[in-house]
């Protein structure tokens, strides 16, 4: 047993990682900038020592200390660490030792790994899981069991998952992004995917992506155009649900709406396939999965006003989610859909700026929130005449209260939402603010 220090134990990432290692029998603490329901999580359930703020003496006493990419040298208990002698690792350096005894099925991509990776952990029901999302099914981003098979999302945006080990590597679609850690340098962010694949024994893709597609290596391949057949989306208890064909493989029924859905389902269900899981109970265990908590997340099911909060945060993941959210408008026969939208870092906002502005489309009334900036300076960006296309509020916070949406401009409401469809987009607090917990 080693006694483990976590820096910045609040994202989602490390605290998956500090749960994980409690649950092999380790010691853990951690500290972060602010009180979360991540941190109440982990003091109430994981037994961890919480420093708010971060403070020099938290590391005393630790073998090791863990941190993430946000931390920076300058860090007091980095420093205190470095002084004292302990073993410091980054996140990406420690799951070297984290995952080289196990066997590791990795899920990559651009987009949609979180679901695939949650979907893959039901379908696979005595795995170990580490996932960069909460899953509904078992109410969190870990799970634990006593064997060596770990469900693990692989994160490609600082080369993370090329020190995942993966036995099975998943990857959904490649799209450039987090160029900013890869220099700018294309070439080097898909050598990054390349050698992520090569690292695994077996390998499943979707091969109508047009990086995917190009490699020369052995591989299942998913072609989804005509692979994946009659696509329906239904209701279940005014919840979202994707029934679909799959190769000759007969039909299956996941939670969540849209083409994408199916899409991760196929993935998820051909690696389960190649372990050796059988057709059936995977149909009966793909059931189990009841999405992902901030990804097409109903937090309020009422008759005349449903409320879901989406993580998405790039306009290909909110193109597609907006999709579905036509499609569930139009089952729930709501006259109105109203998108609430915080924009997340300045770079990704300015990079993508064009994508954002067409994303939206088909949206009744568009709420643009501050920019979230995870850290970065502060820039200038004219959203109010890049969005002029839409009937747009520019607004200052939201919240819930008894069912209705309020929007908040230099402290008075400027709008109040109690009927039709009502979806938050992004990456920042809006998840609280749009449950009323900010």
């Amino acid at each position: 047993m080693k006694k483990i220090h976590f820096i910045g134990i609040g994202g989602i990432g490390l605290s998956a990682l500090a749960k994980f290692l409690f649950n092999d029998g380790h010691k853990i603490s951690g500290s972060d900038i602010k009180q979360t329901e991540i941190t109440n999580d982990l003091a109430t359930n994981f037994n961890a020592k919480i420093t708010i703020p971060h403070h020099e003496d938290a590391v005393e006493g630790v073998d090791r200390v863990i941190y993430s990419a946000a931390v920076r040298p300058n860090n007091p208990e980095y420093q205190r660490a470095k002084e004292l002698g302990i073993e410091l690792l980054s996140r990406k350096e420690a799951l070297k030792s984290i995952l080289g005894e196990k066997e590791v099925y990795a899920v990559g991509g651009a987009h949609g790994k979180s679901t695939t990776s949650a979907m893959l952990a039901s379908i696979i029901p005595e795995s170990n899981a580490l996932i960069g999302a909460i899953s509904k099914e078992f109410g969190s981003n870990v799970r634990n069991y006593p064997n060596n098979k770990v469900v693990f999302e692989a994160d490609e945006s600082d080369e993370s998952f090329l020190n995942s080990n993966p036995y099975l590597a998943i990857v959904t679609n490649v799209e450039p992004e987090h160029m900013e850690y890869y220099g700018y340098d294309e070439e080097r962010f898909y050598n990054a995917y390349r050698n992520f694949l090569s690292l695994a024994q077996i390998r499943v893709i979707n091969a109508e992506d047009e990086f995917l597609s190009s490699l020369e290596m052995e591989s299942i391949k998913l072609y989804p155009s005509k692979d994946i057949k009659n696509i329906e989306f239904v209701l279940v208890d005014g919840e979202p649900h994707t029934k679909f064909e799959l190769l000759d493989l007969g039909a299956f029924e996941v939670f969540g709406f849209g083409n994408h859905i199916a899409l991760d389902a196929s993935l998820a269900i051909l690696g389960a396939l190649e372990l050796g899981e059988e057709v059936e109970d995977i149909r009966a265990n793909l059931l189990h999965y009841k999405g992902i908590k901030k990804r097409f997340d109903i937090v309020q099911n009422r008759e005349e006003c449903v409320v879901i909060d989406d993580y998405g945060h790039h306009p290909t993941e909110i193109k597609v989610t907006m999709e579905s959210l036509q499609t569930y408008k139009g089952l729930r026969q709501f006259s109105k859909l109203n998108v609430i939208w915080q924009p997340h870092k300045y770079s990704r906002t300015m990079d993508n700026l064009q994508g954002f502005v067409e994303c939206f489309e088909g949206v009744d009334e568009l709420v643009i929130l501050p920019i979230w900036a995870a850290g970065e300076l502060k820039v200038d960006i004219d959203l109010k005449g890049a969005f002029s296309r839409y009937k747009l509020l520019m607004a200052d916070s939201v919240t819930k209260e008894d069912g209705i949406v309020k929007v908040f401009k230099d402290g008075h409401i400027i709008r109040e939402y109690s009927d039709g469809l009502v979806t938050a987009f992004g990456a920042g607090d809006i998840t609280y603010q749009i449950r009323g917990e900010a």
